[in-house]
């Protein structure tokens, strides 16, 4: 079990295309803004062992890892992640704010791959110490748009980001499928808005926990 934490932690989920890496940046600088100490993070990746594990996962090669060896990468990263980063930054009561989190390893792994539900939960429960996140803004965007956009922002896919159609609505649906889960933890917010108003529900999600927030964390001071 994890040692109790102090802090707050948040996690911004979607598909790629839906916005979520600008509502990160927002949400960050807005929460700095309000004199909060915030630890921006990422997954896969925010620690030295885990970004070299992203290169592995995101780079288009010939010979992909297989769904299995990819789980495992993913649980290897956040493994390190969670122990040498997250629960530190908890325990010294910041906001942790991380693009991506142990709900994308379900939703693709499960809803895009394939694999069992029960195997990557019992996975992500070993990998996070049982750390699960206090709030968690999940972006909705059809299939189609999404892929379209993530191709138009980058002139192109990475490896996570190349998959068909039918394998993002798999995704897509198993992220509705947590929301629908875990209400109180999990905001959807539709991501065909404008970003104003995208921005603007993030923002009230988190305002709503503000309270709770400033009682387990520390305001710079």
């Amino acid at each position: 079990m994890p040692k109790k934490k102090r802090g707050f932690f948040i996690t911004l989920e979607g598909l790629d295309g839906s916005g979520k890496s600008t509502q990160f940046k927002l949400l960050c600088a807005r929460l700095k803004l309000a004199n909060f100490q915030v630890l921006q993070t990422r997954e896969p990746g925010g620690h030295p062992l885990a970004e070299k594990i992203r290169i592995l996962l995101l780079t288009t090669e010939e010979t992909p890892p297989r769904p299995e060896a990819e789980l495992l990468l993913f649980l290897a990263a956040r493994a390190q992640h969670v122990r040498d980063v997250i629960q530190p930054a908890l325990q010294q009561g910041k906001v942790v704010v991380c693009e991506r989190f142990s709900d994308s390893t379900y939703a693709y792994q499960v809803g895009g791959r394939q694999l069992s539900a029960a195997f990557v939960i019992q996975g992500n429960r070993f990998a996070t110490n049982g750390l699960k996140p206090d709030l968690t803004l999940l972006y909705d965007l059809s299939s189609n748009t999404g892929l379209k956009r993530a191709f138009h922002a980058k002139q192109g896919h990475d490896r996570m980001e190349s998959g068909s159609r039918t394998f993002m609505e798999g995704v897509r649906r198993a992220y509705r499928k947590i929301a629908k889960a875990e209400p109180k933890r999990v905001k959807l917010i539709r991501a065909d808005q404008s970003l104003q108003k995208v921005t603007k529900q993030s923002w009230e999600n988190v305002e709503a926990k503000i309270k709770l927030i400033k009682e387990r964390c520390h305001a710079v001071s």
